[in-house]
């Protein structure tokens, strides 16, 4: 029993933690688009594989790929900027902005699927390993570019969670999440609040496909499968609540990975989705999420 969990259970745990690590990164940023402009982005997975394949593009003109884990983030601002003023601004501000900026956003996740096939085209992409190797952690061998993973996710998630909680803009932002008006009113530039928020998300959408490529590869669908799981991260933690999508990101990602190796791969993602439906069932705000958030 001690040797399955020493060099069975731990392994599977510890490769959960990486990839819970990673949906976190994607879910941050759906949670901060729907907590201060009240959008659902369903082009949000795209985004994600946009940052992918912007790393791996870029890696063909020699760039190393620990410049690519900071510049493929940033190159993704003016992205994210862009979709906000352009697009989804243009939408939201109406009675139905939910419908709406649900169907815009769904279009612009097919059409940057699209695109992603014709510049790149739909075969599947495997970027070299950066850390090749494991790495003896506890009595265990675990791959190291899955630690080295754990550790900058860890890093970057207390770093946002630091920004939004304890820092004037993130006073900014709660505030214009809170009453745009009454924020506008005392000096606040919302509308640069909400670009700046809306590409921040962006952001870190790309900087989990530059971590996640080495691990799963790179294809134009991946965004499409992969958001399932951040959805499901955000619903149950409770939408627009940060602590909610870390704290649900690495209890449903762990049991993904114990259900996969206990009972079977196949079943893993249903049983996710079960956790989902009842936790709705017992709390239909999510775990931290506010009644009648809308």
């Amino acid at each position: 029993m001690i040797e399955f969990i020493q060099f069975v259970l731990a392994p599977q745990m510890l490769n959960g933690l990486a990839l819970g690590i990673s949906v976190i990164l994607v879910a941050l940023g759906l949670t901060i688009i729907f907590g201060l402009l009240d959008v659902i982005n369903m082009s949000h997975g795209e985004f994600y594989a946009i940052g992918a394949f912007g790393a791996l593009a870029l890696s063909a003109f020699g760039l190393n790929y620990w410049v690519l884990i900071a510049l493929v983030p940033v190159l993704m601002i003016p992205l994210g900027v862009v979709t906000e003023r352009y697009l989804v601004r243009r939408v939201y501000d109406g009675a139905d902005r939910h419908v709406s900026t649900l169907l815009l956003t769904y279009g612009l996740a097919l059409i940057l699927e699209d695109v992603l096939k014709i510049i790149f085209g739909p075969n599947t992409h495997r970027p070299e390993n950066p850390l090749p190797g494991a790495t003896e952690f506890l009595g265990v061998f675990i791959p190291t570019y899955r630690l080295f993973l754990i550790a900058i996710g860890a890093a970057v998630i207390l770093a946002v969670a630091f920004v939004v909680y304890r820092t004037r803009l993130g006073a900014m932002v709660r505030a214009a999440s809170f009453d745009r008006h009454m924020a506008a009113s005392l000096g606040v530039r919302v509308s640069w609040v909400y670009s700046g928020a809306f590409a921040f998300g962006i952001a870190l959408a790309g900087l989990a496909g530059v971590l996640l490529a080495p691990v799963y590869s790179v294809f134009p669908t991946m965004g499409r499968d992969f958001i399932l799981i951040a959805f499901t991260v955000v619903i149950v933690g409770g939408m627009g609540s940060i602590w909610g999508a870390v704290i649900a990101g690495v209890v449903l990602t762990q049991v993904q990975a114990v259900s996969s190796l206990i009972v079977s791969p196949v079943w893993s993602e249903p049983i996710v989705f079960g956790v989902m439906v009842a936790v709705l069932m017992l709390r239909p705000q999510g775990l931290f999420g506010r009644i009648g958030h809308a």
